[in-house]
């Protein structure tokens, strides 16, 4: 029956896992720029954030495969649950714990900017001419990334050497929980150390952009406006062109037949009209084509069914909205109570041993824990919810360097040296998000989940205590309890002792992480607010980018092409091409050197 369970656990988590991959693949083929796709960047952006999604959740698998050797009901372990049966679930855990927040770092750390220097040292025109080999553009790359990977080194040195907290009499630290995190092996707290270092860092990122998406995610769902299609947008341009086009005859038709030609005024004011003209039929086409016009069947029938489903996106917006603020709530619960009931304080990273006020999210996934996959269900919902506020986040606010932007994350605009910085900033951001779900969302949960231990005195020495006709001494575990009874029964989840071991050891860890929670609810509450009063526009600024970037793309072809033809001139050797363009320029080029 163990295996079986413990089985059903982990086949859940493995179509997760697959899930997971479907969800990161349509992100990334989304969001990318279809001209622009590199197979590389697509494979990493992909493989990174179904890592990083993975390793989020295993907590619950974490939960329940420690809460499945124990009996909620009466407070003791299982017939089957043996101490080597625990340290074995334990150790399996801590493992692929390990793996995937070492593979987590490494993809961040050095991977993905491996591939950034990657697609970058690609040179298209000395690769067509065999002037760029694999091994030159891989060792190019690798030049950059030897600086990332020190940092690595660095990381792991300093961890590996850094003192850890010691000698903190008073603050509870005595208790047997905080002594098994008090660690003194090197290697563990150079991971330790690089685990709170990255939670650190993402948390300061995710105050900014995972805050401001999870107020923004149902507020544009309630209060968008009409797409860029609307006929409201498309009757206002076909009149702006029609008026202008009507303004351009007025001006040629009162100066035709003029001597000189057209006045300066009127000659300044007929070329600013043409230049608005195209800017019109620029944005007349997209908008066309944003309705549907010259896509097949399968992109109109879904505009159509987009349309029907509006009033159902409307309710899905309502809905997240209440989530949004269920979760801030209880959010703000937890830190203050935390801040006023922590055992330690900042001495831990504020370990609250038990919830002194009721926490509603807290609540529901202990009670869902006891039947599985509810709790799973609800967690990955949650999940993704954080993830894609997150992604919305990043795509409102871009990657910026202070107050300068760098890239832009836009649907199908999105270029790959962006999708690759996003991807560092979404691993950043998971690790957060790993933090404030743990210790902050759902605190009980993830450390102990519905498990609970009989603290009746047992009839003989050796044997489990009986509460059968004693329920009101059946109480939920807690890092308090110091029974012999809770020794024996309570195991904290893996993904709790990974992250109370990192702000036990290094309190500045937890201090920041703790109080960094705040800011977020703060940074929340304000985007929320001017996001409400703030009245929607349409994207006509989108349609002129839009059209923007495709002239660029045409002015950087032409670009492209006299590159081309000038090192063509250089080198004195052409390009055999089939169009007839290419041959009068070679014919041309062989006239003048005949001439000469």
């Amino acid at each position: 029956m163990a295996l079986i369970q413990t089985s059903l656990i982990w086949v859940a988590y493995a179509v997760a896992i697959v899930v997971l991959m479907a969800i990161a693949a349509i992100f990334v083929y989304t969001y990318q720029t279809p001209r622009d796709r590199a197979p590389s960047v697509t494979i990493v952006s992909i493989f990174t954030l179904t890592a990083l999604l993975a390793t989020v959740l295993l907590l619950p698998v974490d939960v329940a495969l420690v809460s499945s050797t124990t009996s909620s009901r009466h407070g003791i372990r299982k017939d089957w649950a043996t101490q080597d049966r625990v340290d074995n679930i334990v150790y399996t855990l801590e493992i692929v714990y390990y793996t995937l927040y070492s593979l987590d770092a490494l993809l961040c750390l050095v991977v993905v900017p491996f591939t950034y220097f990657w697609y970058e040292e690609y040179d298209e025109v000395a690769a067509d001419e065999g002037q760029q080999s694999l091994g030159q553009r891989f060792w190019a790359a690798f030049k950059y990334t030897i600086v990332f990977i020190f940092l690595v080194v660095i990381l792991f040195l300093v961890g590996f050497f850094v003192p850890v907290a010691k000698n903190r009499e008073g603050h509870h630290l005595d208790l047997d929980y905080f002594k098994h995190l008090l660690t003194e092996n090197h290697g563990t707290r150079a991971v330790t150390f690089a685990i709170g270092l990255l939670i650190t860092m993402g948390t300061l990122v995710y105050i900014l952009y995972t805050a401001a998406g999870l107020a923004l995610l149902p507020v544009a769902f309630i209060k968008s406006a009409p797409a860029i299609s609307a006929p409201t947008l498309t009757a206002n341009t076909a009149s702006a062109l029609e008026s202008n086009r009507e303004r351009q005859r007025q001006l040629e038709g009162r100066n035709e037949g003029a001597e000189g030609g057209l006045p300066a005024k009127d000659r300044r004011e007929l070329d600013a009209l043409v230049r608005e003209e195209r800017t019109l039929v620029r944005r007349e086409r997209l908008a066309a084509e944003a309705s549907g016009e010259g896509h097949g069947w399968l992109m109109k029938s879904w505009m159509k069914i987009e349309a029907v489903f509006r009033p159902v996106k409307l309710l899905g917006g309502i809905i997240l909205l209440l989530v949004a603020i269920f979760i801030w709530v209880s959010m703000l619960i937890t830190g203050i109570d935390k801040a006023k009931n922590s055992i330690c304080k900042q001495h831990c990273g504020y370990v609250l041993a038990h919830l002194h006020i009721f926490q509603p999210i807290n609540w529901i996934f202990v009670k869902s824990a006891k039947v599985f996959p509810v709790d799973y269900i609800l967690f990955a919902l949650l999940v993704l919810l954080f993830f894609f506020s997150s992604v919305v986040g990043i795509a409102t606010l871009g990657i910026r360097f202070l107050w300068l932007r760098i890239f832009q994350i836009r649907n199908g605009h999105t270029s790959p040296q962006a999708m690759l910085m996003a991807t560092v900033l979404l691993t950043l951001i998971v690790f957060a998000i790993n933090y404030s779900l743990a210790m902050m969302v759902a605190p009980q949960y993830a450390t102990y989940g519905p498990q609970t231990y009989c603290n009746h005195p047992p009839r003989h020495s050796g044997e489990q205590p009986d509460c059968t006709n004693h329920t009101h001494h059946i109480v939920p575990c807690s890092e308090l309890a110091d029974s012999s009874a809770a020794k024996n029964v309570c195991t904290p989840s893996v993904v709790s002792t990974f992250i109370n071991r990192a702000t036990v050891n290094f309190p500045f860890f937890g201090v920041v992480d703790f109080w960094a929670q705040f800011a977020f609810l703060a940074v929340f509450l304000i985007v929320f607010v001017t996001t409400l009063v703030r009245t929607p526009k349409m994207d006509e600024y989108q349609l002129e980018q839009d059209a923007e970037e495709e002239e660029e793309e045409g002015l950087l072809a032409s670009t492209g092409r006299r590159f081309g033809a000038t090192w063509q001139d250089i080198t004195g050797r052409g390009t055999k091409t089939n169009g007839s363009g290419s041959r009068i320029a070679a014919e041309h080029s062989h006239d003048d050197g005949r001439d000469e």
